[in-house]
């Protein structure tokens, strides 16, 4: 696999911290849509990516077709896009594992030791410089994130490593964004990620038909039943997938790893209000303090030296 020889675009950073803050902003609703579903009884994790992507893929595959240039969206190395892709679908497994286990604050939380793995990619496999405001930033950051999920307690249970691990695939993936498919355009990469969605998913359900698997919760292959109400819940987060597919490209190619990873902070404030709307999860004073702190930590870690 090769990467382009196509120039690099210059940084665009206020449009990268824009887009990421949408695009977390539309994959915490996402999350949280999920949480409801999944898990005792409810739809199980294949079905749900294989549905969900069947619905968005022909809507941005249209949309790509009409409004831009076929060339353009050509991919230009086809084994980084799906490289990305898998890499971004284990990470939602793991996350998605987790939900029905986690308050989602506390997934969310143990998700965004993100930044920590964004910044030290960046700079080990980048090759971005980051400076001192941007790791003290996100030092500060983490003892936010400590605040909130706070080892040792009730909430700290080996499922909280699955939002960990997810933390680290999605990491991965981002570099590889930024330096290996920053100029294939962002439509292509989406395209590319719910297409392996719904290989992935028919591939869990036909695999669990096939040998007669059993599993709970989201692992489980059988077809749940879909009435009007999941299937435009489903709907909703077809619509959500197309905005995060899009925005994550679109942020990651436009700015700094280091810099937008920092931004994607933002999830944890809004998987809090989630969680207090959807699921009566009501933060308390620490886990507020801990949410300024992450606040904090994103101001500074921007910071150029």
């Amino acid at each position: 696999m090769a990467s382009s020889s196509h120039t690099h675009r210059p940084d665009n950073v206020p449009l990268g911290v824009a887009t990421i803050i949408g695009t977390v902003l539309a994959l915490s609703l996402g999350d949280a849509l999920i949480k409801s579903l999944g898990g005792a009884g409810g739809m199980g994790l294949w079905q749900l990516f294989a549905v969900r992507s069947l619905l968005a893929f022909p809507v941005l595959l249209g949309g790509a077709i009409v409004f831009l240039n076929r060339t353009r969206l050509a991919p230009q190395s086809v084994g980084w896009i799906i490289l990305r892709s898998l890499l971004l679908t284990a990470m939602w497994i793991a996350y998605y594992l987790a939900l029905p286990l986690l308050p989602l604050a506390v997934a969310a939380a143990a998700y965004y030791t993100l930044p920590l793995f964004i910044v030290a990619f960046a700079a080990l496999f980048g090759g971005e410089s980051v400076g001192r405001p941007q790791w003290v930033g996100v030092a500060l950051g983490f003892v936010g994130i400590l605040l909130v999920l706070r080892p040792g307690g009730e909430a700290f249970v080996w499922a909280a490593l699955l939002p960990i691990l997810s933390a680290i695939l999605y990491a991965l993936a981002m570099i590889l964004t930024r330096t290996k498919c920053r100029n294939e355009h962002p439509a292509t990469l989406a395209l590319g990620l719910n297409a392996t969605f719904i290989v992935v998913g028919v591939a869990g359900l036909v695999i669990g038909w096939t040998l007669s698997l059993e599993a709970p919760g989201f692992l489980s292959p059988e077809w749940t039943a879909m009435g009007a109400a999941e299937w435009q819940t489903t709907a909703i987060l077809a619509s959500l997938i197309l905005v995060a597919s899009v925005g994550t490209a679109v942020a990651y190619q436009a700015a700094p790893a280091s810099t937008v990873g920092t931004f994607d902070f933002a999830y944890v404030g809004f998987a809090l209000i989630w969680g207090a709307l959807f699921f009566a999860e009501r933060p308390d004073t620490v886990a507020l303090f801990g949410i300024m702190l992450i606040v904090v930590a994103g101001v500074l870690a921007v910071r150029r030296t």
